[in-house]
Formats: structure tokens, C-alpha cells, sequence
């Protein structure tokens, strides 16, 4: 099989991976784009002793360490300038590989080049990080009740409080503006038939806020062609992805509140 049928298929997931890991889609995607470009100028790179997913996402994490090729791939100065040490704190690079991405911590260990005892420390170090993150007002758009209830129970388990779960575009925009959540999770089909996604084009030029999509079929808005989710949840979801998702997505909140408020000094 020619080695771009093999990765084909794994692309889309290491896109979300990808800008899971930066906060953005523009950044994440470049980068993914620079383990193609290497590729494609040496495919002997790709390694054959392992699966082909762990090995596609092996050569994103050394791609990625590198700085000479983070400021090559035209990235912003903020994400051009930093390694991934710095970007993402190594233990949420293995908590999303082995929550969000399904990897076993072997295959995280392959991936990072870590060993199993390094896992396992990295693990309990992000479970650390989410415990001591600071509690937010959550919005739900669901307009499924069972999962709109699973999707509350899981955020107030992590401290969070649900401010309120919206079933239609209108009830969302109602809701966000009586409310300022600091963390919207959102479905994409909403039960008035209206799009989870263009709620949240609304909401968003007035209220600066992580937003995490919600879908069955993660694949069709991670092609990289167009604005897409940066932050995403595949549905049935396991307890485990939606606070990794969780806890990045307010990660990078925090960073970008943090940052404004230094340029505003």
C-alpha cells in the first residue's frame, strides 16, 4: 500500500491532536502539514516497526519539537517561537494522546519517546493540572436531554457550573448573552434543525470564549479546507475525552486572558 493510503485515514484525528495541542486551528494544522511536507521529501522517515498511526504521530511529536521547523512553518510569533515544552506542558501531550486520541500509554511512550514510568508520572501530573484548574460557568448546546445531562454531570464533577443547556440556535444566543459563560460545549445539530456551529459564529464576536464541538462524525470537520473546530468531541464520548477537552480548552483560555491582560499593562 503507497504510504499516502496509509495515513490517509489518520490525518483528520491528528489535525484534531494537532490543534487540541496549540489552542488554534490555523497552528495545529501547519504543523500537520509540515509532517507532510517531510514526508513527501523523505518517506523513508516513516517508520515500519510499528502501526502506522502510532508511527504517523511520532513523526508529528519530532517534527514538532524542532524549532527551526516551528518558525519554517509561518506560525504566529507567539507559537513560533516556543517549543512544545513550552507550548503544552508534556503531561497534556500524553493525557490527549491516551484520552482523546485512544492511544494506549505504551503507545504514548512510542510516540514521545518515553518510558512507561515517565507515562505514568505525566498521567498524574495532568490529573493534578485539571484538579487545580479554576471553576468556570459552563453553556450547553444538546438538544439530546440524556447527554446534555452526562455532558453537565461530567463538567460539575470537575468543578465547573452549568449555567444553562440550550436545544436551538435562538435559545443559545439567549442564553450566552444573559449568561457570559467562560466555556460553551455545542452540538452540532441543534433540534430546530439550525447548526451548533452557527451559534456559535454568533456568539463569539461578543463573548471571547473556548468552545468545544460535540459530533458523531469528527472526520467531516477536520479536512483543514476551511474554519473548523479547533477543540472536539467525538459522540458516543468517554468520560475521560471531555475533561482532556475540557481542561486544554480553558488551558489556552487562561493563556490568552493572561496575555491580554500583560498587553494591556
Amino acid at each position: 500500500m503507497a504510504l499516502a493510503d496509509t495515513i490517509a485515514p489518520h490525518l483528520p484525528f491528528l489535525r484534531r491532536y494537532a490543534r487540541a495541542l496549540t489552542g488554534r486551528q490555523d497552528s495545529g494544522d501547519a504543523y500537520v502539514a509540515a509532517v507532510l511536507k517531510a514526508l513527501i521529501a523523505d518517506p523513508s522517515i516513516f517508520p515500519s516497526d510499528c502501526e502506522p498511526r502510532v508511527g504517523l504521530y511520532s513523526i508529528f511529536s519530532r517534527i514538532w519539537s524542532s524549532v527551526a521547523l516551528n518558525v519554517e512553518t509561518g506560525l504566529e510569533a507567539p507559537y513560533s517561537e516556543r517549543t512544545i515544552e513550552a507550548l503544552t506542558p508534556r503531561s497534556r501531550q500524553v493525557f490527549l494522546l491516551v484520552s482523546v486520541e485512544g492511544f494506549t500509554p505504551s503507545e504514548a511512550g512510542q510516540i514521545l519517546s518515553l518510558s512507561d514510568a515517565e507515562i505514568t508520572r505525566a498521567i498524574d501530573e495532568a490529573g493534578r493540572e485539571i484538579a487545580e484548574q479554576v471553576a468556570t460557568d459552563v453553556l450547553i448546546i444538546e438538544d439530546e436531554p440524556i447527554i446534555a445531562m452526562d455532558l453537565a454531570k461530567l463538567v460539575e464533577g470537575l468543578g465547573h457550573r452549568v449555567v444553562g443547556t440550550a436545544r436551538t440556535h435562538t435559545e443559545a444566543l439567549a442564553l450566552a448573552e444573559r449568561t457570559s459563560p467562560g466555556l460553551v460545549l455545542a452540538d452540532i445539530q441543534l433540534a430546530d434543525g439550525s447548526s451548533g456551529l452557527d451559534a456559535v459564529k454568533e456568539i463569539l464576536p461578543n463573548l471571547e470564549v473556548p468552545v468545544i464541538f460535540i459530533t458523531a462524525y469528527p472526520e467531516r470537520l477536520l479536512s483543514g479546507q476551511r474554519p473548523e473546530p479547533v477543540f472536539l468531541v467525538t459522540k458516543p464520548f468517554q468520560a475521560s475525552t471531555v475533561k482532556a477537552i475540557v481542561s486544554q480548552a480553558l488551558f489556552f483560555g487562561a493563556r490568552a486572558r493572561n496575555t491580554d491582560r500583560r498587553g494591556a499593562a
